[in-house]
C-alpha cells in the first residue's frame, strides 16, 4: 500500500526521477510556460509553487536570509542563471499573490501514445 508515501515514481529510477523533476522546473522558470504530459506537470507544479514561494518570502528578509533562501533553491536547481532570474523577475511579480502561480491549461491527448497533454503556465498578474 501507498499510504502516506509523498511524490509520483513517474516510472523511473530515482536519479532520473529527480532529473526530470529539476529539469521540468528549470523549464518551466526559464520560458515561464511548457508542454508537458498531466502526470508530469503535477508532479512538479507543487515543488516549483513551493520555490516561488521561498523567493518571494525572501524579498522582505536580512541580507544572511536571502543569500540562505538562494542557496536551498540553487542547491535543487543547480543553475545560477534560473536561481536568478526566479530570485530577480518571477518572485516580485508575485509578492502581493498568497499563492496559485502556475496554471495548468489541459490541451487533449498526445498523438503517439495518446498520454493526456497540459500546458502548465506561470499566472500572470
Amino acid at each position: 500500500m501507498r499510504h502516506q508515501v509523498a511524490g509520483k515514481k513517474l516510472n523511473r529510477s530515482k536519479g532520473a526521477r529527480n532529473a526530470l523533476r529539476r529539469t521540468l522546473i528549470k523549464q518551466l522558470f526559464t520560458h515561464e510556460r511548457i508542454q508537458t504530459t498531466e502526470a508530469k506537470a503535477a508532479a512538479i507544479r507543487g515543488e516549483a509553487e513551493k520555490m516561488i514561494t521561498t523567493a518571494r518570502n525572501s524579498i522582505e528578509k536580512t541580507e544572511a536570509e536571502k543569500v540562505a533562501a538562494r542557496r536551498l533553491i540553487a542547491a535543487k536547481l543547480s543553475d545560477h542563471a534560473v536561481v536568478n532570474k526566479l530570485f530577480d523577475e518571477i518572485a516580485p511579480r508575485f509578492v502581493g499573490r498568497p499563492g496559485g502561480y502556475t496554471r495548468v491549461l489541459k490541451l487533449g491527448p498526445r498523438l503517439g501514445d495518446a498520454a493526456n497533454m497540459v500546458l502548465l503556465e506561470l499566472v500572470e498578474e
